[in-house]
């Protein structure tokens, strides 16, 4: 697996693309890393290496800065930072990007493709999501599949919030959702 991290707004993002030779590289984790946090320190890595069977030493670790163009793993991070950067700007409101969605379960899957189905700016409630799926009575099991989903940002689980109106839960923290929320309505 190929690591980088990235700025985004005042946070740092760690990204993750799979390395496996002759397959289409695919992003397999984007997730915030705490203030000070080190990319092997996250939380990210855990069910990669339950997953794929993998040990520290199969993550790569690159510079955003010293990654090429010429290797289409490093091209995906690279895509992958520009089009981060675009949303930070307000210029981008869907992503364009190839993702592994091997580390959810069918359910889980089913959940995080309805999250791409929430318009930029939007917000809906956990319980109009699971209602989405046909699901009425599992807004706690979406939630859930919420909290697991690998790739904040892209797959917008920001944009689910509570029936009450409040913020919810997210896996970045409440000031993250917080920011992108009012990114997408200011833009």
């Amino acid at each position: 697996m190929i690591v980088t991290t990235t700025s985004f707004a005042q946070h740092s993002l760690l990204l993750i693309a799979s390395d496996i030779p002759s397959a289409e590289p695919k992003l397999v984790s984007l997730d915030w890393l705490a203030k000070g946090q080190q990319w092997s320190d996250s939380k990210s890595l855990a069910p990669l290496k339950k997953r794929h069977r993998l040990v520290d030493d199969d993550f790569q670790f690159i510079d955003e800065n010293s990654l090429s163009k010429d290797n289409p793993i490093e091209l995906l991070l690279i895509t992958t930072i520009t089009q981060l950067q675009q949303y930070l700007k307000g210029e981008r409101q869907q992503f364009d990007i190839a993702l592994d969605w091997s580390l959810g379960t069918p359910f889980q899957q089913n959940v995080w493709r309805a999250l791409q189905q929430i318009a930029y700016g939007d917000t809906i409630s956990y319980a109009q999501l699971a209602q989405n799926i046909n699901k009425p009575t599992a807004y706690r099991a979406v939630a859930n599949a919420n909290g697991k989903n690998p790739f904040s940002i892209i797959i917008p689980c920001h944009r689910v919030v509570a029936s009450d109106g409040g913020l919810g839960g997210y896996t970045g923290g409440l000031d993250k959702k917080r920011l992108l929320l009012q990114l997408e309505t200011l833009s």
